[in-house]
């Protein structure tokens, strides 16, 4: 089976720091390789792959502000599109403009919702519907309006996650610095849980960073490190006593949530979107509405056996648990 899978071009595949996209589309090209498939991972030229690599943009567009996003956007897409008949499977992960191509060729695409940026898309994913093969990476994803053909979990390579029998003390928040993801709310259970909290991620709103968050950083006991890669994310998450995911908004999957529990290490998170999902409540970690809540679970984190986080994720988001739910769409949607 000969597949493309289409990755982002914001970022490198996998990226060097943040870009979960980039990450999964990359877990899911070499993942497939693993298998056998015969895999070309269309992204930036500085990607890495033990696949074939296609490329227009050299670099990510977030990385060089030369670039024009739309314009090379357009050119990333069109560049796989232009060759859609050398593939059996299509694996879109670039969101609703490649579907705008899919009336105009005769490979069946594969398209992995990441969840929706604004109510506005869902006009165009609804428009392909019945000619599109949906995924969500979460049943909370799901838009009523939409026929799907699985769900399939975001799945992580294991052996880029250490498992950790005991932590150090400090709480972790990990992800962007945005209201949404609860990084003023990491930084509230923290100081009433008594606990120093280390806080890595991209400054997604640079105001709410200003204004909530950099107040509070002092690097006694809120430190503020930035984007962390794989490596510092390993030792970040896996050193961590818990992981705080006190989100806001309905969460489609959460992959920090995952990567964390690979590592060994509970989370504490709002009970929003996807979390239920995730986290096995009381089991590897604990699902609060609440700060308050937050905090009276931060001491509940001893009863936790880190040995049942990593378990519970390796058994339904780990890379492999994923290609094997995507080699089952492929196979469907080519017997159709």
């Amino acid at each position: 089976m000969k597949t493309a899978v289409l990755s982002p071009i914001a970022w490198r595949t996998p990226p060097a720091g943040y870009g979960p996209w980039e990450q999964v589309a990359s877990n899911v090209a070499e993942g497939l390789v693993m298998k056998g498939v015969d895999v070309t991972l269309f992204a930036t030229g500085n990607s890495i792959t033990n696949g074939k690599l296609q490329h227009v943009a050299k670099t990510g567009y977030a990385e060089n502000p030369h670039m024009d996003p739309k314009v090379w956007e357009c050119l990333h897409i069109s560049n796989m599109m232009e060759q859609a008949g050398k593939f059996d499977v299509i694996h879109n992960h670039f969101d609703f403009l490649p579907l705008t191509y899919t009336r105009l060729i005769k490979t069946p695409m594969v398209t992995t919702v990441h969840g929706f940026s604004s109510p506005k898309i869902l006009e165009v994913y609804k428009k392909y519907d019945s000619t599109s093969h949906y995924v969500s990476i979460s049943n909370s994803d799901r838009s009523p309006d939409l026929h799907y053909t699985a769900t399939v979990y975001n799945g992580i390579n294991a052996g880029e996650f250490t498992f950790r029998q005991s932590s150090k003390d400090y709480l972790l928040f990990f992800g962007r610095i945005h209201p949404e993801k609860g990084t003023y709310e990491s930084i509230q259970i923290a100081k009433k849980a008594g606990r120093k909290l280390i806080i890595s991620g991209i400054i997604q709103d640079q105001g709410y960073f200003d204004s909530k968050i950099e107040p509070c950083i002092n690097n006694d006991d809120i430190v503020f490190v930035g984007n962390s890669g794989p490596d510092k994310r390993d030792t970040l998450m896996g050193e961590a006593y818990a992981l705080l995911h006190p989100i806001s908004f309905k969460e489609p999957f959460g992959l920090s949530v995952a990567e964390a529990m690979m590592c060994g290490t509970p989370v504490i998170a709002f009970n929003s979107g996807s979390m239920p999902e995730l986290i096995l409540s009381g089991k590897t970690g604990f699902l609060v509405d609440t700060v308050d809540e937050a905090v009276q679970a931060v001491d509940d984190i001893r009863s936790i056996n880190r040995k049942d986080c990593r378990e519970w994720a390796f058994s339904e988001f780990s890379r492999e648990r994923m290609i094997d739910g995507y080699l089952d769409v492929y196979e469907k949607i080519l017997k159709m």
